[in-house]
């Protein structure tokens, strides 16, 4: 991801479709909601169901398909290692025995391709979130919500430093780049380029303590105080589509709570 894919996805937000034009707060509340179900639920074809409400959606935000697969593939390493493992270390019945002594069992392997489904779903909804969403008005609903300011103002400065550290981070790749150096390289020794990895793990470190300076003092030369107001709460208020949406959502879920609850009996 790059400033460039930033922008775009800022530029996404902005968009005037039905779910883009929706409270933050119910948006946030309803993300949330899915999120915490398909963490609750165990059964596939739930998270199945959940997945395709959440791709119409998308389709329904007018959000490209390709654009958002893509953002979930970004994603997804963060979480699938751990999935991984699953068939190796969850106890049951041995279906496959590897080398090394690694079993792979049954339950463990149920057990990964459910943990998968999950995060595919909370996946799914964190992106839909963020393309629907700009930073701003994420960080105003949890201010709507409750959230203590300075919790707030830490949030968001903490996500839009994020893509700030990741342009940084391009910029000393490129640099070493243009200089032959390559991670990869069997030309080099292994401990001097894990030295240089140490090296530029402690530049972003720098450069991370540097910038936070600039941007305090900016920050300080415009008047900023622990008591300044940061955020313009509005006077937005929840309308029909709101009910609507937030309706619909929680009576799939309950369908599919009453469909599974019939299915087991």
């Amino acid at each position: 991801m790059s400033i460039g894919s930033v922008m775009d996805l800022e530029r996404e937000t902005m968009k005037e479709s039905f779910l883009h034009l929706l409270d933050g707060r119910i948006k946030l509340i309803i993300s949330l909601f899915i999120i915490v179900y398909a963490v609750y639920t165990s059964e596939l074809l739930v998270l199945a169901v959940m997945e395709i409400y959440l791709l119409l959606l998308i389709y329904l935000s007018q959000i490209s398909f390709k654009t958002a697969l893509k953002r979930i593939m970004l994603l997804l390493p963060f979480g699938g290692f751990i999935v991984i493992f699953q068939p190796f270390i969850q106890p049951g019945s041995v279906i496959y025995t590897l080398p090394l002594g690694l079993h792979v069992t049954y339950q463990g392997l149920i057990f990964g391709i459910l943990l998968f489904f999950r995060l595919v779903v909370t996946l799914t909804a964190i992106v839909l979130l963020s393309s629907i969403s700009p930073m701003q008005e994420v960080v105003q609903s949890f201010r709507k919500l409750g959230m203590p300011k300075e919790f707030a103002m830490i949030f968001s400065l903490m996500i839009r430093f994020l893509f700030l550290f990741y342009e940084e981070l391009q910029k000393i790749r490129h640099a070493q780049s243009t200089r032959n150096f390559d991670i990869f390289s069997k030309k080099t020794t292994y401990m001097w380029r894990m030295k240089q990895i140490g090296y530029t793990i402690m530049m972003m470190f720098l450069r991370a303590y540097e910038r936070g300076e600039t941007v305090y003092l900016s920050m300080v030369s415009r008047g900023y105080s622990d008591k300044s107001q940061l955020y313009n709460e509005g006077n937005k208020k929840i309308g029909s589509k709101e009910y609507i949406f937030t309706g619909t959502t929680v009576a799939l879920v309950m369908c599919l709570e009453i469909a599974h609850y019939f299915s087991v009996m």
